[in-house]
């Protein structure tokens, strides 16, 4: 129970299948990769569970201006994530791709919600959200990758 709403059976999807595939290949290259070890798309693919041209499309917004994932071309080449960019917090992925306002809209999904006309969940919703809007800008992405690393969390449906 938070803020009255039980949060376990509201069975909305947050966010968008672009935007959970960008979460766990930004997480698992960050777990993977190196500068000495770029990983291949293929290998990415595989490993979060996302067909390839979608992963490559996701990867491309990804690596735009090398901000959060870093690319090279060629035989040597690859995707990896830099020290720098590890410590970015996992609200940076979805600025990346454009899916920013996810925190911010309304639970319902209706444009007109507002504190002076909110929704019926509004109210409650608003804790959540706030709790929600901290945590992606509170954890990095090198916190992540280090909880996979140890074991104590997954970010794939592969059994």
């Amino acid at each position: 129970m938070l803020g009255g709403v039980d949060v376990f059976k509201i069975n909305l999807n947050m966010f968008s299948k672009s935007a959970e595939y960008a979460l766990r290949a930004t997480i698992y290259i960050a777990q993977k990769s190196s500068e000495e070890n770029k990983l291949g798309m293929a290998e990415i693919s595989k490993a979060i569970g996302s067909p390839r041209p979608f992963t490559a499309k996701i990867l491309q917004q990804l690596t735009k201006d090398n901000k959060i994932i870093s690319s090279v071309r060629g035989p040597n080449g690859g995707f990896y994530i830099t020290d720098k960019a590890k410590k970015m917090p996992v609200r940076a992925i979805l600025d990346a791709i454009d899916e920013n306002d996810v925190l911010n809209k309304c639970v319902l999904g209706l444009a007109q919600c507002s504190e002076t006309k909110p929704c019926p969940m509004h109210a409650e919703y608003k804790l959540i959200k706030k709790q929600l809007i901290d945590l992606f800008e509170n954890k990095t992405i090198q916190l992540l990758a280090k909880e996979i690393n140890k074991g104590s969390g997954v970010f794939n449906n592969l059994k």
